[in-house]
């Protein structure tokens, strides 16, 4: 028969006790090194672009897009004189063309008819001041005889008196006969006066007629100079030499007065209009040195104008070309990159331009460790920014290399493993 022992029974439940209380412990201890275990340092499993900080001369750049288009005082809109229809196109745009060059033929009926009319006009009016012109001297003639009547009296009157006076003063004649001829003598001086002062207010007469008559004539010439210069522009000329761009017209279609009916620009007066961004133009000014990449050679140039209103977040910025353009690319419209020098610093700590952080501000770049394996998280205080690099003040010391793509994954921790590094 079994014998009970209590007192083992006791050691086993003790035994046991002691055991599941060390394997809570074991368990609590390996949960709270868990718990405060650290995690592992994120790796960056792609190639990451980085830079080394340098010291030594910044040139501070902008850069913006934009177009070549030409300079205003270098383009001709031709405009309808008249209202008219396009009967022939000869030049298609695109066409070198020359001063004298025809590029369109229109047509207008009434045109002609106005043109006939205004010759007739100044036909009539030419004819009009000939023969006031011809009734104007023969008045003029007719006045100058009765004056000369006049005159011719006078004298002969003026003798009759000395005549009489001295006969009057051997007592051949009378007192009475000499008042009478000395009286005709002294009718005719004045009426000798009146017809020379009378024969000049009408000379002075016939000129102001004939001014008004000749103005008369003159509007005619006008008249028929505008009909004839309409009716020259119905052959639409290029008027400069440069390259047709615009043609906005086809065969039998109706143009009014003043509408545009071609576009010429001469192509080797263009200009470089660059989009800026606005936060970037703040610091440009007239006269600046620029490079204009044609994506087909670089050319020079400067500043010329910075346009004082923001469209779409940018500045428009004219350059103008001072170099030759490279072949092939002088075409309006051309697309192009410009670089815009804004200042050189000489002796300044710098580093590549990161894909994110702006100018002025303090951001935070990836330094990577000596050994290359590791980088590190560090605030760095930037100052002016140029196209390619950005101006460092605090934070990194030359020949520190950091990261500069985009770390926006790893916000969240300050320590990264470089893979293949």
């Amino acid at each position: 028969m079994d014998i009970q022992r209590p007192d083992l029974r006791k050691r086993k439940l003790r035994r046991n006790a002691f055991l599941a209380t060390g394997l809570v412990l074991v368990l609590a201890v390996a949960v709270y090194f868990i718990l405060h275990l650290k995690p592992a340092i994120p790796t960056v499993d792609s190639a990451v672009w980085t830079d080394t900080v340098k010291r030594g001369p910044l040139l501070v750049q902008v850069r913006g897009p934009g177009t070549l288009v030409p300079r205003e005082d270098r383009i001709r809109l031709i405009p309808a004189e008249t209202e008219a229809t396009v009967m022939r196109i000869r030049v298609l745009p695109g066409a070198h063309v020359e001063p004298d060059t025809i590029l369109m033929d229109l047509v207008d009926p009434e045109l002609q008819q106005q043109l006939l009319d205004a010759q007739l006009e100044l036909k009539g009016a030419q004819a009009d001041y000939k023969n006031k012109q011809a009734l104007l001297q023969s008045d003029l003639m007719t006045q100058r005889a009765g004056a000369a009547t006049v005159g011719a009296d006078q004298k002969q009157a003026g003798l009759q008196a000395q005549t009489d006076k001295s006969l009057y003063d051997l007592g051949v004649i009378s007192g009475l006969t000499y008042s009478a001829s000395k009286g005709k003598a002294d009718e005719l001086n004045v009426r000798n006066d009146l017809e020379h002062q009378r024969l000049d207010l009408n000379q002075n007469a016939i000129a102001t007629q004939l001014a008004v008559q000749q103005t008369k004539v003159q509007q005619a010439e006008a008249v028929l100079a505008l009909k004839q210069r309409q009716q020259e522009a119905l052959s639409v000329r290029a008027g400069i030499a440069g390259v047709l761009v615009d043609l906005p017209h086809q065969v039998g279609e109706h143009v009014d007065v003043g509408a545009t009916l071609a576009k010429v620009v001469q192509p080797d007066q263009l200009k470089a209009a660059l989009k800026i961004a606005e936060t970037q133009a703040r610091d440009i000014q007239i006269g600046q040195p620029a490079e204009i990449d044609t994506h087909n050679g670089i050319i020079d140039g400067k500043v010329m104008r910075v346009d004082p209103a923001v469209q779409n977040g940018t500045v428009t910025v004219d350059v103008e070309l001072v170099g030759t353009l490279p072949q092939g690319a002088a075409r309006p419209d051309l697309s192009v990159d410009g670089t815009i020098d804004l200042a050189r610093m000489t002796d300044v700590l710098y580093v590549g331009r990161p894909a994110f952080g702006n100018e002025n501000s303090t951001i935070s770049l990836f330094r990577i460790s000596p050994d290359g394996k590791t980088a590190t998280r560090v605030p760095v205080k930037v100052g002016r920014a140029s196209v390619n690099n950005i101006q460092v003040l605090e934070g990194l010391q030359p020949g520190d290399t950091v990261i500069l793509s985009d770390m926006s994954r790893w916000d969240s921790v300050d320590h990264v493993r470089l893979q293949n590094q």
